[in-house]
């Protein structure tokens, strides 16, 4: 009995460091933009221009950034325009005042996606409101993003998916939320939400595999200690423009999981956030693979939280992110 625990206890010391060490060497590393990743090109001359920084505490010129990341959308990015478009026209008729930009962060497709919102903002008048963005290489939604919103002039900051499977008026809602739950800090955090659709025909209709998928995730968050928001992946969410700055240069994670690491930041950072139900609907043409990208989802939250918990990743001072270690100030 003695020999076998000493054999186990043996293991346990080799397999912990072993463990720790294939976590170290598998998380994500997030690369530098490129100078071309720090310009947009104008829609009307065809020039590139430097994009501002949000780690500029001077620079907040438009009351709402939204942030599209968009891999591969040439084809379900115009309706999501257009109802955006619209809704952002009409509410600049209403208090003229009101200014705003759409940032496109074209995520390395494979297909014409910059080109088609650049034809978008010119021939809808558009090109000082819409910039685009051009990832040379596929970062992934988290760090496409996360990219976007570092280059914001909002005072507040929407991000939301390129399908537009959210009513983009219910902006409305987040907006009022966020307002009335910002900090003395200027901290806040309003994120969409469909758990009031659980029961709804809208998630009712999907596959058995992709709702099966969609609980066991949640179970597994709830496992890992993350359960204050009962929806974490509506790809809806709107930041006080101090806790953008204070949560994305801090961020690791590039896939599917990053709202999972900005809302773990902003708990850290104790800013307050509010769920708000939302109007959603599904939305053909979806990239995410069920059976292979869950599995990526379920690995990259363990490497996450063992990140954070044995302090390879730290949360630090707005525009520093301490890296496996060591500090590193985003551009």
């Amino acid at each position: 009995m003695a020999s076998l625990l000493s054999i186990f206890l043996v293991l346990l010391v080799i397999s912990i460091p072993l463990f720790l060490f294939v976590v170290w060497t598998i998380a994500p590393r997030p690369r530098p933009p490129t100078a071309s990743e720090q310009t947009y090109t104008d829609p009307s001359t065809g020039t590139p221009r430097p994009f501002p920084s949000i780690l500029d505490v001077t620079l907040s010129t438009v009351d709402l950034s939204i942030i599209v990341p968009a891999f591969d959308e040439s084809k379900r990015l115009l309706a999501m325009l257009d109802e955006a478009a619209e809704y952002l026209v009409t509410r600049k008729s209403r208090h003229p005042a009101f200014q705003y930009e759409i940032i496109v962060v074209d995520d390395g497709s494979r297909d014409n996606t910059s080109d088609v919102a650049l034809k978008y903002a010119k021939r809808n008048k558009m090109a000082g409101v819409i910039r685009v963005m051009t990832l040379e290489k596929n970062r992934g939604k988290g760090g496409a993003v996360t990219q976007g919103m570092m280059v914001a002039r909002g005072r507040k900051l929407l991000f939301v998916d390129a399908d537009g499977a959210t009513l983009f008026s219910d902006i409305e809602r987040l907006e009022d939320e966020l307002d009335r739950i910002t900090d003395r800090k200027g901290f806040g955090i309003a994120v969409g939400s469909r758990a009031h659709m659980v029961n709804s025909a809208a998630v009712v209709k999907r596959t058995f595999i992709r709702n099966f998928l969609m609980r066991g995730f949640h179970t597994i968050l709830l496992f890992l200690g993350i359960s204050s928001i009962k929806d974490t992946q509506c790809g809806f969410k709107l930041f006080t423009r101090p806790a953008a700055r204070h949560i994305f240069p801090n961020m690791h994670e590039q896939g599917w999981i990053f709202d999972i690491e900005l809302l773990l930041i902003a708990e850290m950072r104790g800013m307050p956030i509010a769920e708000v139900p939302v109007t959603w609907h599904e939305v053909e043409g979806s990239k995410m693979q069920l059976v292979k990208d869950s599995i990526r989802m379920l690995v990259d939250l363990v490497v996450m939280r063992v990140c954070y918990l044995v302090g390879f990743w730290r949360v630090s001072e707005e525009g520093i992110a301490v890296v496996n270690g060591t500090a590193k100030k985003e551009n």
